[in-house]
């Protein structure tokens, strides 16, 4: 177990309240903090920039010793005692964080729970008890500044993580952020909120935030989170935080969007393998949900429609096993036909079982080299597990879920319409967001319309699509033409020449009907057979994005 409660926990009646402070004091540190850790220019581009450079990569690979010297350097910069000490996890001297949090100072941070403090003077140390970092991101709805709790790493406690151990943002937490839609919507689930960073960037375009978790201590830190950085005149939603597992905390409610970074972790549990991996690492909460390959994911998918009203959206991350003679598309897909939604699956990233075994053997903090036994217990127990199941490789990637808008209940007559599941693993444009959402209108504008009304539509170019074209040296025709987008997934088609001419023509004038037609006629081809060819391809270039109708 972590050996201190959660940052607020006296203050803001979190988990291990002592009440020794009452709310209103409590109310009133957290907002001083706030404004102390902005006055001190403690965000990302100011820590950013009195590291420089080559110390913050350094430090982004968890590398400290290039940081620490610039920070030696820069003691009397408040930058530089909240970066040495709730970054580096490094303790520093009373008088520096007094100095560095002008308001509330040292006594004040420790009251909240974020520091413990070895005497009372000047020249006594203090030491952070909490990470306690700048976050900046910027999702579908735009640019967001917090500062975010969680517990310290690996960086600063030089050792493996707790089994409660709350994560602040990372990779995973950051792509659900951005390829999240961000329309107004009124409720949203939270679902696994860990810190409450999918929380806070929920509360800006929705009127109520229900956030869940199994783990106290996370709610602690979510309930922090939130009163840190959602100043009561902002114009943000409600956050309500519950303790529970999966959709138990909500049953029988219903939601317009729904987000999970979910435990997804694929971990043994059965027998041998199972014992292993816990005696050799125990139970992470963050990432282990305690079942069996990919069930939570696959329990995830077919369930979370029981949570979502009609037009509903769930957007989720998780990992999925590619077992022996059976696609990957076919396995989630069968979790799509289950759940009776709208669905889209992209694949982002592909591990082979031992790849998969190193990173989350890593990922807690055990390294071959500080503790060889336990590492190769848990390597070769994940390897048993996997072989278990005929496992060949594992998947990961952003699953978007929705209720047909239609969908009231029981003999509504409403069926889903979309069932996507495709392999992306090249760079995208974040935020997708924005994009993920616009593809979900043009694939309702499209079901709406048969090629007779698709025929009589007015279209426009995107304005990031652009047309490559690829010539045998002398020749005077391309022999590959592929039209590119530079926005979302950066997909690129190899288009006909009458795709090609087609697309390099829709300015909002002519019908698409009129445009193959003239196609038609400059090709000498018979218009039927170039409308048969033309119209589905045009039905993607719109469903992705290339194409929008004409306002």
């Amino acid at each position: 177990m972590s050996d201190a409660p959660p940052p607020g926990a006296s203050a803001l009646a979190g988990p291990g309240s002592t009440g020794s402070t009452d709310s209103a004091t409590g109310d009133r540190l957290v907002a001083g903090l706030r404004t102390d850790l902005d006055a001190a220019g403690y965000t990302v581009d100011g820590v950013r920039d009195l590291l420089g450079d080559v110390a913050s990569g350094a430090l982004d690979r968890e590398q400290p010793v290039a940081a620490l010297r610039v920070l030696a350097g820069a003691s009397h910069d408040p930058r530089a005692a909240l970066t040495q000490l709730f970054v580096l996890g490094d303790e520093v001297l009373r008088a520096d964080l007094d100095r560095a949090l002008r308001g509330v100072g040292a006594d004040g941070a420790e009251r909240l729970g974020l520091v413990r403090a070895a005497g009372a003077g000047a020249g006594d140390a203090v030491r952070a008890v909490v990470d306690l970092r700048p976050y900046a991101a910027e999702d579908a709805g735009g640019q967001v500044a917090w500062w975010l709790a969680s517990d310290l790493g690996e960086l600063a406690t030089g050792g493996r993580l707790a089994a409660d151990h709350v994560l602040g943002t990372g990779g995973a937490s950051t792509t659900l952020a951005q390829v999240t839609v961000r329309d107004r919507v009124g409720r949203v689930l939270d679902l696994g909120t860990g810190c409450g960073i999918q929380a806070l960037h929920a509360a800006r375009h929705s009127r109520q935030v229900v956030a869940t978790d199994i783990s106290r201590r996370a709610l602690g830190f979510a309930r922090f989170n939130v009163a840190l950085n959602q100043a009561p005149d902002g114009g943000t939603a409600d956050v309500e935080l519950r303790h529970g597992s999966m959709l138990e905390p909500v049953a029988q409610e219903s939601f317009d969007l729904v987000v999970s970074n979910p435990p997804f972790v694929i971990t043994p549990h059965a027998g041998a393998a199972g014992r292993a991996v816990a005696d050799a690492l125990g139970d992470y909460e963050y990432r282990d949900g305690g079942r069996s390959g990919d069930d939570l994911v696959r329990d995830l998918v077919t369930g979370v429609g029981q949570v979502l009203a009609p037009g509903g959206v769930a957007q989720l991350l998780g990992n999925w096993e590619h077992r022996r003679g059976e696609p990957w598309t076919e396995r989630v897909g069968a979790w799509l036909d289950a759940a009776g939604l709208d669905g889209w699956v992209i694949q982002r990233e592909v591990l082979d079982p031992a790849e998969y075994a190193e990173t989350w053997i890593r990922d807690g903090g055990t390294t071959p080299e500080r503790e060889p036994g336990p590492w190769a217990a848990a390597y070769g127990a994940w390897l048993d597990d996997f072989a278990a199941r005929g496992v060949e490789a594992v998947g990961f990637g952003i699953v978007t879920l929705r209720r047909p808008a239609g969908d009231t209940g029981p003999g509504a007559g409403a069926r889903p319409t979309l069932r996507r599941l495709e392999e992306h693993t090249g760079s995208v444009r974040q935020p997708l967001g924005g994009h993920l959402a616009a593809s979900l209108a043009a694939h309702d504008w499209l079901a709406a319309r048969d090629d007779d009304a698709l025929a009589g539509a007015r279209l426009v170019v995107a304005d990031d699509v652009t047309e490559e074209r690829y010539l045998t040296p002398g020749a005077t025709d391309p022999n590959v033409v592929v039209v590119r987008q530079g926005d979302g997934l950066g997909r690129g088609v190899h288009a006909s020449t009458g795709l090609a001419a087609f697309v390099g023509v829709c300015d909002g004038e002519l019908a698409v009907g009129q445009i193959v037609g003239a196609i038609a006629a400059l090709l000498d081809v018979a218009a039927e057979d170039l409308r048969a060819e033309l119209l589905p391809a045009v039905r993607g270039l719109v469903r992705d994005g290339f194409l929008r109708p004409a306002a």
